[in-house]
């Protein structure tokens, strides 16, 4: 089974809120204590954070399911309770954000810190000390903590690489980056034995960078031919593209047929690729002269990783690319999207017909521990009249008797309410 993982779906949600308390200041010598319950803590949120040492999606293929900590409960002597604890959950950098029905991109977590709020806590509830007023001086209902639900994304991850590697399978690439860094890919003579993206980190001199091992490009793979749709977006982020021609020609494609093919399919996928520094390589030289493959092959230099033959050159050609990309581009950033809360009521139809307000501050309004009491009623009716509701119901014509429902609360409306 692969440890590489690119692309996974991942299930967040936010700690509960903390229920409010209802309770009465028991003192000696007070014959009646006023509410003294306090507030609910608020649920933990769950954050994304860009991590340099995570480096791929492996953790959520099995386990995608991530949840914070829920608020502790209000207590009397107007204690509050304690707040969650958020849940800091480590993606590699790269790592895309979208949302898993419509695929719209919500965040891009680029660079080592970059973070992400996917799961928001819920709100804790106010205790019966939160109520009291004029009217109600002695309030015997408290609010419930906001629940939240699961919310699932999709993730994609574009790895962060100076150099790629791009050629046919069998090009040889596997065996170049074990030969110019420490990565021990897996090779073999045949086909797609490449089957996930390698990473080796190449140092020359005092300098270093990475380089990514890609599988295979054949003919169509920009729609869907072979392996590598797959993975053409780990290209998309790569400062330096190598392409990487078999000078032997073992499947009867020459050189300059290889690189038509290269080009058309970087070209389909995004055309900007074309316009990234690149080199043209030449590789397994130690198979055939250079009057077998034609000495009017498009390359800029040939190598053997078999013999080490032009590869200290080419190490040193990729860190001066590699050095004039790096001081020519901008800073990168990650982004973020940032979504407005929700204001104001919404009127809907729920499968069974009945009528359903939808709102956030409508549906805390009847988050009430005891809606049988009347003090809670008479609140919970004051709040929804100045949200508007009961405009809302008379503008979409709602008879005697049809079932309102808020949240888990439900109701027969009346037009005189």
């Amino acid at each position: 089974m692969s440890n590489f993982v690119d692309e996974c779906n991942l299930s967040v949600r936010g700690g509960d809120g903390g229920a409010g308390c209802v309770s009465f200041r028991r003192e000696a010598h007070v014959a009646y204590g006023g509410p003294d319950g306090g507030d609910g803590g608020n649920g933990g949120d769950v954050w994304l954070v860009a991590d340099r040492n995570v480096s791929s999606l492996l953790a959520f293929r099995d386990y995608p399911h991530r949840i914070a900590e829920s608020g502790t409960h209000g207590q009397g002597a107007k204690r509050h309770g304690k707040r969650g604890k958020d849940l800091i959950v480590p993606v590699p950098e790269g790592t895309t954000v979208k949302d898993h029905e419509t695929g719209e991109i919500l965040a891009d977590l680029v660079s080592h810190g970059d973070r992400w709020l996917a799961g928001p806590g819920g709100r804790g509830g106010r205790g019966n000390a939160r109520f009291l007023s004029n009217r109600r001086r002695a309030p015997k209902f408290a609010e419930q903590g906001e629940v939240c639900s699961d919310t699932w994304y999709r993730l994609e991850l574009k790895l962060m690489a100076d150099v790629a590697l791009v050629g046919f399978p069998s090009a040889g690439k596997s065996t170049l980056i074990s030969v110019i860094s420490r990565a021990k890919p897996k090779i073999a003579d045949y086909p797609f034995t490449t089957l996930e993206p390698n990473l080796g980190v190449v140092v020359v001199g005092e300098s270093e960078f990475v380089v990514a091992d890609l599988p295979g490009l054949i003919e169509g793979a920009s729609e869907g031919a072979g392996l590598g749709d797959r993975f053409l977006r780990h290209i998309e982020r790569a400062r330096v593209l190598v392409y990487l021609l078999d000078l032997s020609s073992i499947d009867g494609a020459s050189p300059a047929e290889q690189l038509e093919v290269l080009h058309k399919e970087l070209g389909n996928y995004q055309p900007s690729l074309l316009e990234r520094p690149s080199i043209v390589v030449g590789s397994k030289a130690d198979v055939l002269t250079a009057d077998d493959w034609g000495r009017d092959a498009p390359v800029d230099m040939v190598i053997s990783s078999a013999t080490n033959q032009g590869i200290d050159q080419f190490k040193w050609r990729l860190l001066e690319l590699v050095q004039e990309a790096r001081a020519a581009e901008p800073q990168r950033e990650g982004f973020v999207i940032h979504r407005p809360e929700a204001v104001g009521v919404e009127l809907v139809r729920d499968d069974d017909g009945a009528w359903r307000i939808v709102g956030r501050a409508a549906e805390r309004a009847v988050a009430l521990s005891d809606l049988t009491d009347v003090g809670a009623l008479d609140y919970a009716r004051n709040r929804l009249k100045k949200l508007g509701v009961d405009k809302a119901l008379k503008r979409a014509g709602l008879r005697n008797g049809d079932e309102v429902r808020i949240g888990e609360f439900a109701f027969e409306y009346e037009e005189d309410m």
